[in-house]
């Protein structure tokens, strides 16, 4: 709500349903006049401080309790749910090994590992050239993108939708608290 314009790709779109209630529209599908935010956990928790919402919709807005952790929620789901979704399609693999042998063949366009895995275990694969380093899954929500209990380490191959998942991960990124500033998608890692 800085009243900048900012590529779509980086904004939240919410719309207010008929009973007044605000409603994040994370698919951009929902009927009505979208109220685009930057996702980022300080904008949002701030234009809801400032009723910012409801200025814009020149309405009262029904906002739940927790509003921020449950679209940070949603996003999460979103991810995971993409993630799956790459593993089905064969174009996303987990464990160390797995992981190590698509980077090392070039085939990894998007390296993943979880936020509470070992620093040393993760130090230990890089980021695929030309692609992107996502760590701010923990190993449960990683775990039920693969279909398992945790995963510490997983790979993307290149696609439309490895290219949907680096666009959900960014959004989560923005709204996730984070501990140090760990969990942070980039780069990452660069050496082999």
């Amino acid at each position: 709500m800085t009243r900048e314009a900012q590529p779509k790709r980086g904004l939240i779109r919410f719309v207010v349903s008929p009973d007044g209630l605000l409603v994040p529209d994370l698919s951009e599908k929902l009927p009505g006049r979208g109220i685009y935010v930057s996702a980022e956990r300080d904008v949002l928790e701030e234009a809801l401080k400032k009723r910012l919402f409801s200025k814009a919709a020149r309405m009262d807005l029904t906002i739940p309790d927790g509003f921020v952790d449950l679209l940070e929620a949603g996003l999460t789901d979103r991810v995971v749910h993409l993630i799956s979704l790459a593993r089905k399609a064969g174009d996303a693999v987990c464990g160390f090994e797995k992981v190590k042998g698509w980077l090392a063949d070039g085939r990894a366009k998007i390296l993943l590992q979880a936020s509470d895995g070992s620093e040393r275990g993760k130090g230990k694969l890089w980021t695929p050239e030309g692609g992107r380093w996502f760590g701010h899954l923990t190993s449960s929500e990683l775990g039920l993108a693969f279909g398992r209990e945790s995963v510490i380490h997983g790979a993307l191959a290149g696609g439309g939708l490895s290219k949907r998942v680096v666009e959900e991960a960014t959004r989560l990124m923005g709204v996730r608290e984070t501990i140090g500033g760990e969990g942070s998608a980039g780069k990452g890692k660069t050496t082999k």
